[in-house]
């Protein structure tokens, strides 16, 4: 009661004394702080930006983070390249989010993961078109004019490159999170939905069996897409988060197939052929299948399984004493909603049930958090996703004892992560 009378009697001297002792920055006078040790008294004193005014509220006509999370970025690499390579080439590039820096279930359009085949194409709106064609009634030709004319949705999606967190035999304990997880992230998005448009053309239903889509960059990316998928809740979408597309992520159109790989989402949309063939592209034949020991592969995987991943503490991190800390992750799944998460602090023997952040949406990412009471000891931590499926993420051993390690695809594997006594975190596979 003591502090708090001192405080309110400071509030009152403040609100009627002139500002020069406030600009001066010493709050310590005429003993209203004889009840406060040094800390808090250090505490209460007035810092440099509270003395003068802010900067304009349009100082940048596209707002901008605070200077201090300057780090906060994504990670530019070329394909194959070591960690922290950054070349001048446009091919191949990929950009990992920095998921251990952000939280919750959106990411930020600056932060959105990136992945290339052929640089990032300029392309005019206006000039732009999208062609539908082949197995229809009319080929039709759209403008963006026309199809922001038709009927929008708004959904939330994640998006993932089935190479996210590949499968290889070792796992270097100084891998990050950011660079095993970086290429996934979560929008809201905003367009209309394919099967629409595709209807509008007058889609031959008794004859289709898939859909070729294809982007306006220079590689020409396509990728066969099964009827029953694109007459499902596949949209092509023309704003993210609220605002236009970004280019990187396929200005000023873009294909989402909810929760299959991201090389399927063919960004700067600009065909759709109906076929009753597949289009057995580079990108669904020599790439982007799942090669097993015995030499044979799986092609047209496209879903991406149940998956979860603790986003602190993990690598780099470093608990400074014993106590309360809160886990923190991220769930998804490409069949649905993630059904629960649970989380182990002793290397798998016994399971929590985590809580959410959020209500789980259908193919998006969901936080979750779990309070943990670090005793200071060594600890090993991670978490196990299930979904409405009812498919049950797996231990790593699981995979590679079913694929061996000829696979870079579709790795759901529980990921681990170790809390050494002081409080070290790296990475660790059980």
């Amino acid at each position: 009661m003591k502090k708090e009378k001192n405080l309110i009697s400071l509030e009152r001297r403040l609100f009627f004394e002139k500002g020069t002792k406030l600009a001066a920055g010493s709050f310590l006078f005429s003993g209203l702080f004889t009840s406060l040790n040094a800390k808090e008294s250090v505490a209460l004193k007035v810092p440099a930006w509270s003395k003068s005014l802010g900067t304009v509220t349009a100082a940048n006509l596209y707002g901008l983070p605070s200077p201090f999370e300057k780090d906060v970025l994504k990670e530019i690499r070329l394909s194959g390249a070591p960690k922290g390579y950054v070349s001048n080439s446009i091919a191949l590039t990929s950009a990992n989010s920095p998921i251990s820096k952000i939280r919750g279930s959106i990411t930020p359009n600056g932060l959105f993961f990136e992945r290339n085949h052929s640089g990032v194409p300029v392309i005019d709106p206006k000039e732009h078109r999208l062609l539908i064609h082949g197995l229809v009634k009319d080929n039709i030709v759209l403008s963006m004019e026309k199809i922001k004319r038709f009927p929008s949705i708004e959904k939330s999606y994640f998006v993932e490159c089935s190479g996210n967190t590949g499968i290889s035999k070792n796992s270097p304990p100084d891998k990050t999170l950011d660079d095993m997880y970086g290429l996934m992230s979560s929008a809201s998005w905003i367009g209309v939905k394919l099967s629409v448009l595709l209807e509008e053309a007058g889609i031959d239903l008794d004859k289709a069996k898939y859909i070729i889509a294809e982007g306006a960059d220079g590689a020409t990316m396509a990728r066969t897409l099964p009827i029953s998928r694109a007459m499902d809740d596949c949209m092509v979408a023309y704003m993210q988060n609220g605002e236009a597309i970004r280019p990187e992520q396929g200005y000023p159109l873009k294909l989402i197939v909810p929760g299959c790989e991201g090389n399927i989402h063919i960004k700067w949309l600009r065909r759709l052929e109906v076929t009753d063939t597949p289009l057995f592209a580079r990108d669904e034949v020599s790439k982007y299948t799942d090669l097993f020991a015995d030499g044979k592969a799986r092609q047209s995987t496209l879903v991406m399984d149940v998956k979860s991943v603790i986003t602190f503490p993990t690598t780099g991190d470093r608990l400074p004493e014993a106590g309360f800390y809160e886990i923190r992750g991220l769930a998804w799944s490409g069949r649905g909603k993630v059904k629960k998460v649970d989380v182990s602090v002793d290397g798998g023997r016994n399971w929590e049930t985590a809580k959410f952040s959020t209500d789980p949406l259908s193919k998006a990412f969901v936080e979750f958090i779990y309070p943990w009471i670090w005793d200071g000891k060594p600890a090993v931590i991670l978490s196990r996703a299930v979904d409405e499926s009812k498919k049950v993420q797996p231990y790593f051993k699981q995979i590679s004892d079913a694929r061996g390690f000829n696979s870079e695809s579709h790795n759901n594997a529980i990921q681990s992560w170790s809390v050494n006594a002081k409080g070290e975190v790296h990475n660790v596979r059980i």
